[in-house]
């Protein structure tokens, strides 16, 4: 009897709220709010631990469970990362017994694991949910910097909290890499002011001033070097892909205005002598410990010899042991650790990302928008490498898995879709969604699909 009323009545779960809301839709919005959290905590890194590495594994795992595949356009990313990993792995056989070595090598492996999850992620429904990672890459950029920027300040009367050998470094433990980390935010504000798409251009506008401070006061060579860049080949794709007169008009226009505020704001920055005195010593091309036989550059090529001789590299982060420092260029690393399999695996990735890269920005798609921000940052990543160790920061696998995402994107679409059988000729000009959506309905929040304005034959709004 009791059992025929609890069948015949509503259980007080299905008849409340919860009732109303289907589980997978509950699972969903658990998956988009992890995987927004996932990108934000990017920014702490004042250890080797981070809330992002807490995050990472239940939001991969999520993500797997609702379905998110490798597309075909992503496997040659995979192809090469795995080469290169298992290059590595082979170098540290010798080396097992050494915790610095495994310690390096696990990390290494994790690190390609997001990477490759990334690429599985934004290969579908492609322009949300790159969206919602920019957004949450941005907050935590502007976050950052504004504590760099109090941290160099003094504001706090802290000792080293958020400000290090005399340079802004937030949120990070190193200044070089703090200000490298704010590119993307940078562009991503930038891209939204001068294509006119930004919903909020006086919000964009303060958030951008705090993250350039940011950059500046990092006293990073490599991160004013490279932002530079970034930020030309950004301008440069975006006026090149536009047809339109009065956004031309309105880039060039921008463009001069904020060179020139720039200009003026860093004369009133280097009016001030502890700025200058700073300025003045990280902008010499040489510091100290470039210079000599036993310094970076010297280290590099007595390096190269020895590793002419070893086709199986030194091992995973022995270098640093025998010259009693890191090799600071990402390239030579690669042979270091891994070999030449790992080296060359390195250099063919960097090669044809850059074409994948390029040829995102160039070829008319729903996805050429955010390619114009995304792979201006890589790319000066790549450069970077030349002179900085960058096979550890989280967030070069991050935006390496969003180009390849990109691309397996553009190459779905363009298969399946008229417009791009037609060709350039064929398409209007493309510019970033103004909110999170894609035109011809809703993004699919949780759901591996590609959301309906991504489907074959959908246009971006001009």
């Amino acid at each position: 009897m009791t059992g025929a009323l609890s069948a015949a009545s509503p259980s007080r779960w299905s008849a409340g709220a919860w009732g109303r809301i289907p589980a997978l839709r509950v699972v969903q919005g658990l998956a988009s709010l992890l995987h927004a959290a996932f990108i934000f905590f990017a920014c702490f890194a004042f250890s080797d631990t981070s809330p992002y590495d807490v995050v990472a594994i239940p939001t991969i795992l999520l993500w797997i469970a609702l379905g998110i595949r490798l597309h075909r356009g992503a496997v040659p990313l995979v192809f090469l990362l795995l080469a290169y990993l298992a290059a590595i792995i082979v170098a540290l056989m010798p080396y097992l017994n050494e915790p610095l070595s495994v310690t390096w090598t696990v990390q290494l492996v994790y690190l390609v694991i997001t990477c490759i999850f990334f690429a599985m992620l934004y290969a579908d429904d492609t322009t949300a949910r790159i969206e919602v990672a920019l957004k949450a890459y941005t907050a935590s950029c502007v976050l950052s910097a504004a504590l760099g920027v109090v941290g160099y300040l003094q504001l706090l009367g802290i000792e080293d909290l958020f400000y290090r050998y005399g340079r802004a470094s937030g949120t990070f433990q190193d200044p070089n890499v703090f200000g490298s980390f704010l590119t993307l935010g940078a562009l991503y504000l930038m891209h939204g002011l001068l294509s006119g798409t930004t919903r909020w251009p006086s919000l964009s506008l303060a958030s951008l001033i705090v993250v350039m401070a940011g950059i500046f006061l990092s006293f990073s060579r490599g991160s004013w070097g490279g932002t530079v860049v970034a930020v030309a080949v950004m301008v440069g794709a975006l006026y090149t892909a536009s047809r339109s007169r009065p956004l031309r008009r309105r880039i060039v226009t921008i463009g001069l205005v904020a060179a020139g505020l720039g200009a003026v704001a860093l004369a009133g920055l280097l009016s001030i002598s502890s700025v200058a005195e700073t300025f003045q010593t990280r902008a010499a091309v040489t510091q100290d410990y470039d210079e000599g036989e036993t310094g970076r550059f010297g280290n590099q090529i007595r390096g190269m010899g020895m590793l002419l001789e070893e086709p199986l590299g030194m091992g995973p982060l022995r270098w640093r042991q025998i010259f009693n420092l890191e090799p600071h260029n990402s390239y030579i690393g690669s042979f270091a650790n891994g070999g030449w399999l790992a080296g060359a695996a390195f250099i063919a990735l960097v090669v044809a990302t850059c074409f994948v890269g390029f040829r995102l920005m160039a070829r008319p798609s729903p996805y050429r928008a955010h390619a114009q921000i995304v792979f201006p940052a890589l790319l000066m990543f790549f450069l970077q490498a030349m002179q900085i160790d960058v096979e550890k920061w989280r967030h070069v696998y991050m935006m390496l898995g969003m180009v390849w995402a990109l691309e397996a994107a553009r190459l779905r679409w363009d298969r399946g879709s008229s417009w791009g059988k037609a060709g350039a000729g064929a398409w209007p000009e493309p510019s970033r969604m103004r909110d999170c959506g894609v035109i011809g309905g809703g993004p699919m929040i949780g759901g591996a699909r590609a959301g309906a304005g991504e489907r074959a034959g959908a246009r971006v709004r001009p």
